[in-house]
């Protein structure tokens, strides 16, 4: 009787351990492209929460906390051996999302996953000056963050007025004094998209002697761009910037959404995209549709990370695309916050002591990072 049992206990192991390796078989790999796979490192998210910091805001003439609301959706960079994350920070001036003032806020890491140090004031914010009509009151949101060779830093960010939201560019040599341009489309093509909705910006980068850098294709700097499509565009000076558009002149969707997988509403453009040997990598954000277009695998609404490999010879081609999204929203904070549908939204990508560091805004709430060892695909 003891010996049939433990046949039948034998035979059940077997069934189990056999299910087991079938479900493991079944999950989708990283594609030999892509970069990843991202840890969660342990116990240190998130990184960055709200706080009551406050500083003197020229347009309400007044000292208020400007990080109070909600921290989230990070750019990062590395100068002088340090991580230096630059944040969007909401105050509690309005009720919903899009209904306060953004402003960009710097922390930095010496070892990418602690913060030990934050600037009291915020780096980028609406002020008395000739951007002014276009960020006040929505404020300066979703920087994305890239230098040249030379140590000119280029950021990316969102003008909010809380009439148009339009994608602008500032320098700065370091971090801290900005010089703003305004909207990035404002002379191309006689102004056709100077008031166009526009967002999200990746320019491309390389990694050159261990640290990642703007590079050129085919001779001009280049960003793909756009919240629900992926666009393209060029520039020769990092200021204004051509969109890629047909014989009509109309923007051309390089990568759109797909019905039925995690990307199925917004495909929207994540931190700088990096030139590999294998192409041009770029990190993105997938919204989950909320309705029959959606990926049952995922919640509605979510917002899960994705990556689009395109041609470094032709970059506007698609050769590959991830069908399944590398981060998803797993903890608490990035299931409920602000955005309670949950939120990874990737903004910030830095190579640092030989690893790869992707921070995220979580629920637009907090700001968290991930972490990879993997440099085979480079």
């Amino acid at each position: 009787m003891k010996q049939r049992f433990l046949n039948y206990l034998l035979v059940a192991l077997a069934i189990v351990s056999f299910a087991s390796c079938q479900q493991k078989d079944a999950e989708p790999s990283l594609k030999s492209w892509a970069i990843g796979p991202f840890e969660r490192p342990e116990g240190v998210n998130p990184i960055i929460t709200p706080a009551n910091t406050t500083f003197y805001c020229p347009l309400t003439a007044d000292t208020i906390p400007w990080e109070n609301g909600d921290t989230f959706n990070p750019a990062a960079i590395v100068k002088n051996d340090t991580v230096c994350v630059l944040y969007r920070a909401e105050d509690q001036s309005g009720q919903g999302i899009g209904q306060r003032a953004s402003r960009i806020g710097y922390a930095q890491s010496v070892d990418g996953t602690t913060i030990v140090k934050k600037s009291k004031s915020p780096i980028l914010f609406p002020a008395k000056d000739n951007q002014e009509e276009l960020e006040w009151p929505g404020g300066c949101e979703d920087p994305r963050v890239a230098v040249t060779e030379d140590g000119t830093y280029v950021i990316l960010y969102t003008q909010w007025n809380r009439k148009q939201a339009r994608l602008a560019v500032a320098h700065s040599k370091d971090l801290f004094h900005w010089e703003k341009y305004g909207p990035v489309f404002k002379e191309a093509y006689n102004g056709k998209f100077a008031d166009r909705f526009s967002k999200s910006a990746s320019i491309v980068t390389t990694l050159k002697d261990g640290k990642l850098v703007i590079s050129k294709i085919n001779g001009k700097y280049m960003m793909y761009w756009g919240e629900k499509n992926v666009f393209a565009a060029t520039s020769t000076d990092l200021i204004n910037w051509e969109p890629l558009v047909d014989e009509n002149q109309d923007l051309i969707p390089l990568a759109s959404p797909r019905n039925g997988y995690f990307d199925s509403s917004l495909t929207e453009c994540g931190p700088p995209a990096i030139l590999t040997d294998n192409g041009i990598v770029l990190i993105y954000n997938g919204k989950n549709d909320g309705g029959e277009k959606r990926d049952t695998a995922y919640t509605a609404n979510a917002y899960c990370a994705g990556q689009i490999l395109f041609d470094k010879n032709d970059p506007y081609k698609v050769i590959d695309r991830l069908d399944t999204p590398f981060l998803i929203p797993e903890e608490s904070f990035e299931k409920s916050g602000q955005y309670p549908a949950g939120t990874v939204f990737v903004e910030g990508l830095v190579y640092f002591h030989d690893k790869w560091f992707l921070y995220y805004g979580c629920a637009d709430s907090r700001v968290a990072v991930v972490v990879c060892d993997n440099n085979d695909n480079l």
